[in-house]
């Protein structure tokens, strides 16, 4: 059985027999799991492997584990510091900030490989204009060029853990106040802007060999009509053809307030797919859900299952060996350091 195109959530901490069977539909492709579904770490390598073990090939798991105020699983795991921290040690010294950035992605990437997790919706490439809330230090920087420099050392690191890293939110949700998650945001900026601006952290990964993206539910009004997820010129033209970017391209949650006017759940993921997306998300909706892998049963895109194979992890490490890794000694130490005083004095020996 082949990945599916919808990417679903659970309701707790372990799988229901009504969940099972969601999961085993023919459009089914991953799981995305909250802060709902974590107890423990022991906890979530049991479901994560009860997940994988469902269907072959595995179903993707994926997690929002960004660090600061985006991290799902906490006890029991490092609590990670905001991407704009990063920005912040940058402007005293870039070659120190890359070094930690490289480190801390590791850290992330390994603690979630070594339960089983396959990748994190992460890193925020969103240009930080103080505009945003949203985004606010989930960014990390108000530089562009700093913006691409740091997520290209995070993702060096994550790379080195067997992850794949996703770049978010395409085009760039920073140029916007409201809240896409409540509200639908415009941003009525020209497309000169936007390129010069916020697209260059993206061209840049994409370089880099960035193997994800996932578009913003922002419409850019003076580009196109439709959301930036719905958009086949920015999908297509730009990310594709433009940026030519080969990877996986994720729908934000399609439940979220912002893709309301795409109609109906179905009639979203089918806008959302037919866009350019190959994978799409649809999380704390059950039955919205339901209804769109019923409207999927028979999709098929043999070039983006393609893509979606290669966001499997790679060489988890062991849980239990973890901790004796001099990287993750290291890297811990750096985030002590940090929390004791969030001062960019660190001292640093790197």
């Amino acid at each position: 059985m082949s990945h599916g195109p919808v990417m679903l959530d659970l309701q707790g901490t372990i799988l229901g027999d009504e969940e099972r069977t969601l999961l085993q539909h023919p459009a089914a492709g991953g799981v995305i799991l909250f802060s709902r579904n974590y107890q423990s770490p022991q906890q979530l390598e049991a479901l994560v492997g009860e997940i994988h073990a469902l269907r072959s090939p595995p179903l993707l798991v994926a997690v929002d584990q960004e660090g600061g105020r985006v991290q799902r699983f906490r006890e029991g795991f490092t609590r990670l510091p905001p991407a704009a921290w990063f920005g912040q040690l940058a402007q005293h010294n870039g070659k120190r900030a890359r070094a930690v950035a490289r480190k801390i992605g590791w850290l992330m990437a390994a603690e979630l490989r070594a339960v089983g997790v396959d990748f994190s919706f992460a890193p925020v490439l969103d240009v930080n204009f103080g505009i945003s809330d949203v985004i606010g230090d989930r960014a990390f920087d108000h530089r562009p060029v700093m913006v691409a420099e740091l997520a290209h050392a995070w993702m060096e690191g994550v790379h080195q853990a067997g992850m794949a890293a996703v770049g978010k939110h395409f085009p760039g949700h920073g140029g916007v106040s409201a809240d896409s998650h409540n509200e639908l945001p415009v941003d009525a900026r020209p497309l000169g802007d936007l390129m010069m601006e916020d697209l260059l952290p993206f061209q840049r990964m994409i370089d880099y060999g960035l193997e994800g993206i996932m578009p913003a539910h922002v419409i850019y009004r003076q580009v196109d009509p439709a959301l930036a997820g719905f958009s086949r010129y920015w999908l297509q033209e730009v990310l594709r053809r433009q940026l030519g970017f080969q990877g996986v391209v994720f729908s934000d949650d399609l439940t979220m307030a912002a893709a309301e006017e795409g109609g109906t759940y179905p009639q979203r993921a089918r806008q959302a797919l037919d866009a350019g997306c190959d994978m799409v998300l649809v999380c704390n909706n059950p039955s919205g859900a339901a209804e769109v892998l019923d409207s999927l049963a028979d999709y098929s895109d043999p070039a983006a299952q393609m893509r979606i194979i290669r966001m499997h992890g790679r060489k988890a490490p062991r849980r239990e060996n973890l901790h004796l890794d001099p990287r993750w000694k290291e890297a811990v130490e750096i985030i002590a350091r940090y929390e004791e005083s969030p001062s960019l004095d660190l001292d640093l020996d790197l």
